[in-house]
């Protein structure tokens, strides 16, 4: 199974094609906010185009957005897909994902929350920084920006869950950040 995970898109068209030519086909995107408004702190992104970034988005089949501090009323009217928030909740097979902008609560909130959930993974947004963490048994990600980052790169993030060769009972799970300018794996958060 390969999830595929972008964040803060902030209407880029440009950088929203880029991200997903590094993030390939995959059995379901994760999209933690910030969809097609770039918001008032931020300049506009290179490729700022909310109309051609939604067509993108409306003909995709396995996408799930959670709401971003961005987001208004107008932006569900156009995208064919809900908005959920602050939580969006997926089940795949026998692992649970909590996907939340990350701008409603402190930190340790949504986590708590996320935990109370049930929640094996929780992927979060909002700071345009990359992240990989884990508490107790969650693990927590954040793939960073895919259009105005913070923290030197424009990235998305994958994560491939599949059965461990030598053990039935087992599985892998493989989380790799991308960055989408070079298609290059990033080593170092």
């Amino acid at each position: 199974m390969k999830i595929g995970i972008l964040s803060d898109t902030h209407g880029s068209s440009l950088y929203f094609d880029k991200a997903m030519d590094v993030l390939g086909e995959c059995d379901l995107y994760l999209h933690a906010g910030d969809i097609l408004y770039h918001g008032p702190r931020n300049d506009l992104p290179e490729g700022y185009n909310p109309k051609a970034l939604t067509e993108s988005l409306n003909d995709m089949d396995s996408i799930i957005f959670a709401k971003g501090n961005c987001e208004a009323d107008v932006d569900q009217m156009v995208l064919n897909h809900p908005i959920q928030g602050p939580y969006a909740l997926v089940q795949l097979d026998e692992f649970r994902l909590v996907v939340n902008h990350g701008y409603v609560g402190a930190k340790d909130e949504i986590i708590a929350n996320a935990k109370n959930m049930g929640a094996d993974f929780l992927i979060l947004g909002h700071t345009h920084v990359k992240e990989l963490s884990f508490d107790d048994t969650l693990i927590i990600i954040n793939p960073g920006s895919t259009s105005i980052p913070k923290d030197g790169s424009r990235s998305v993030a994958i994560v491939e869950i599949n059965p461990d060769e030598d053990n039935d009972h087992e599985l892998n799970i493989d989380i790799n950040f991308y960055d989408i300018d070079t298609g290059e794996i990033i080593e170092e958060l």
